[in-house]
Order: C-alpha cells, then sequence, then structure tokens
C-alpha cells in the first residue's frame, strides 16, 4: 500500500508541514528574541496549526456538503417512511421509488459521505508522518530505530537535519513527538547522542493533559451543535439514540483515555481541528438559517400576491365562468320586422327569452319553466295580416 499511500497522503501532508514549517522558521529569525527558530517549539506548533487550517480549507467544501447531506436527509426522511410503508414488501420497487425521489431533491449520498472517507486518510497520514519523526521501538509508524538512527533518517519530505530540528523542539518544556506513555528509552531520540536529557515525563504530562482536556470539551461540543439541528423524528429512532449518546460522551471520553498514546504534535492537531469545526459549523449554520429565513421570506411574498386585496370579495374563478356564460346566455335577442306598405308599416319585435340555468331562482313575474325550456314571445304578424285589414277597411 506504500506505493498508494506515500505519493497520495505522506508526501503531500509532509510538504505542506514542511512549507509552513520554512514560513515561520524565517519570520522567527528575524526576530531578535527567537532563539534558534529552526528548533523552536512554538515554530513547530504553528506549523501543524496552520497544517490543519491548510487542510480543513482544502475540506471546507465536502464538509459544507456533508452538513448539506444531512439536512436533506432529515428533510427526506419522512417521505421515506412512507415509501418504505408502501413497498414494504417490493424491495425493488422501493429501491426504484427512493432513487427516483433522491434525484428529484438532487440528493446524492456519495457526496454526502465523501468528506469523511476524505477525513480519515487524513488524519491517519498525519498521525503517521508526526510519528516518524521518532522510529524506536515497535509500534505503529517505527521501524525499530535506535536513537542515532532515527535522527540520521529523513521522514519523506524532510531530511535528516529538519528531523533533528523537529525531536530537539520543545513546546513548553516537553518534545512534540513525545508522549506521555513512551517509554524512557526512547527519550534518548529528543537529544543528541550521549547528551544527558533535558525534561522528565512530567514535562509531558503538565502539557498533554490540558491539550486532552480541551480536545475531548470541543469534541463535546461540536457533537453538541450537530444534534441540535436533528429533527424530534430523527432523534427518536433507537439506532439514532445510540449513535447520539457515543458522539456526546463516548468519543470525548475515549480521547482522555487514548490520549497518553498520542505525540504532543497529534494533541496540538486535535484541538486546533476541533476549535475548527466549532467555528465552521458556527459559520455554515448561521448561513443555512438565513438562507431558510430568505426561501421563507419568498414564499410569504408569492402567498401575498396570490392573496385577495383588502376589502375585495375573493372569487372563485370556476363561478366567475359560470356566471359570465349566464350572462351571454341571459340577454334578449330582438328581432324587427317591417311590412311590404310603407304607409301602413307595424313595427314588431320578437324577443326570446332563454331559459334560466338549473338551480336558478325564476326573476320577479317570471313563471318557472322547465330545465332546458324556453319561451318566447311571439311576434306580431305583418305583411299578410296588413292586407287583411286594409280589405276589411275598404268593404266598410
Amino acid at each position: 500500500m506504500s506505493f498508494i499511500t506515500d505519493p497520495l497522503v505522506y508526501y503531500p501532508i509532509s510538504g505542506i508541514l514542511w512549507f509552513w514549517h520554512k514560513i515561520f522558521a524565517f519570520l522567527g529569525g528575524l526576530l531578535p528574541w527567537v532563539e534558534s527558530a529552526d528548533s523552536s517549539g512554538i515554530i513547530w506548533a504553528l506549523s501543524v496549526i496552520f497544517l490543519v487550517v491548510t487542510l480543513r480549507i482544502m475540506l471546507f467544501w465536502p464538509a459544507a456538503k456533508q452538513i448539506r447531506f444531512s439536512r436533506k436527509m432529515q428533510e427526506m426522511q419522512p417521505r421515506m417512511k412512507e415509501l418504505q410503508k408502501r413497498y414494504k414488501n417490493d424491495r425493488e420497487k422501493l429501491a426504484t421509488e427512493t432513487r427516483k425521489m433522491q434525484k428529484q431533491e438532487g440528493f446524492n449520498p456519495v457526496l454526502g459521505c465523501l468528506p469523511m472517507f476524505i477525513q480519515i486518510p487524513v488524519f491517519l497520514g498525519l498521525f503517521h508522518v508526526l510519528r516518524s519523526f521518532n522510529r524506536m521501538g515497535d509500534a505503529f509508524g517505527a521501524l525499530g530505530m535506535t536513537a542515532e538512527e532515527t535522527r540520521n533518517t529523513g521522514n519523506y519530505v524532510f531530511n535528516a537535519d529538519e528531523v533533528q530540528s523537529f525531536l530537539d523542539a520543545r513546546l513548553f518544556g516537553a518534545p512534540l513527538s513525545s508522549f506521555i506513555s513512551q517509554p524512557v528509552e526512547q527519550f534518548q531520540a529528543f537529544v543528541d547522542p550521549g547528551a544527558a536529557l533535558d525534561f522528565e515525563r512530567w514535562n509531558i504530562i503538565l502539557v498533554a493533559i490540558p491539550l486532552m482536556i480541551v480536545s475531548a470539551v470541543t469534541t463535546h461540543l461540536n457533537a453538541r451543535i450537530s444534534l441540535s439541528r436533528q429533527s424530534p423524528e430523527a432523534a427518536a429512532n433507537p439506532q439514532a439514540k445510540i449513535m447520539n449518546q457515543l458522539m456526546l460522551w463516548a468519543f470525548p471520553i475515549g480521547i482522555l483515555v487514548t490520549g497518553a498514546f498520542w505525540p504532543m504534535a497529534i494533541l496540538v492537531y486535535m484541538v486546533t481541528n476541533n476549535l475548527w469545526t466549532l467555528g465552521q459549523q458556527y459559520y455554515l449554520f448561521e448561513k443555512m438559517a438565513k438562507e431558510d429565513d430568505v426561501a421563507a421570506l419568498k414564499r410569504r411574498e408569492e402567498q401575498k400576491t396570490l392573496a385577495p386585496k383588502v376589502g375585495v370579495k375573493p372569487v372563485n374563478p370556476k363561478k366567475a365562468r359560470g356566471v359570465a356564460a349566464g350572462a351571454a346566455v341571459a340577454s334578449p335577442v330582438t328581432v324587427e320586422a317591417t311590412g311590404d306598405d310603407d304607409d301602413d308599416e307595424v313595427d314588431s319585435s320578437a324577443t326570446i327569452e332563454p331559459a334560466p340555468s338549473p338551480g336558478a331562482t325564476p326573476r320577479p313575474g317570471q313563471k318557472p319553466q322547465q330545465p332546458g325550456g324556453q319561451r318566447t314571445r311571439p311576434a306580431q304578424k305583418t305583411g299578410g295580416g296588413g292586407g287583411k285589414n286594409k280589405k276589411k277597411k275598404k268593404k266598410r
């Protein structure tokens, strides 16, 4: 696996650490009160801190995607339950409908899990690089070297002189590559061959314990903030309850227990990483809350535009169409007829009154009609009728 992890994980991580160490060592060399900037514990601690910052900036977009992934899962949970109830006996149909719903919502589980899969090799790679500065013993990353061998062996991007610089660095009196449970014989790697030790185990304890406590507390706070955004339905799930308790209590306690086996630089990494996560969660949650407020305001504005104005009676579109159609049918049609004789013209008209619509109330004085019926008012006869009247007058 070294042909994969070396170029993809170990060399890039050690390269970033090397870059920041060169930057801060140069700046530290400009300050008159900084002695041996290359071997300064503060300089190396700052290099580790900015290594974490660099990695977290690179992982910021995937982390934001992961948070949105969690929120989208909570929003889709009720619909998922409906699909599970509907297709509980048809797994194939359930899988098809689930993929269809995910596609409609723009939900991609792979992108949601990507940040977690990226951070795991990054953490393991950083642990390995920092642990490899001291390769005495037979633990993970160690090669059973002697003190002299480990001080004269390069560590990926770092050459032997830079490895010695890291081993000689002290953070408040404790070597950055040391840990509480480290055997005493391995302490010889932190000083020149044959030189006396300039620290004791209690120096490591005094620095490591506060870092372990801060790391455990910030881990608990991060879990609490993350779970505070969890929906009540998701929190009520039995499996979710177990996982929530692990995140809140088991993981922080695990840091306190296993912290005795972590090099000092790893503890610096853990504290920096947790503090970054606190700030990142606050920023992303606030941003998403503002996005939700804007979306809610937009929905309210749309509802206002669709709502009737003050003092105006709401109109049902279907009812309005029916009234308009009835008005068109109810309008009377008048036909005028003109007789043939100019001297004795009689104007007549035929008015057709349409039948009222079914269920309509008849007008005052109007005789109720059968549905579909039509009452007509006969027109007065002209033409032929007018001629007969004329002949009667002549006979008289």
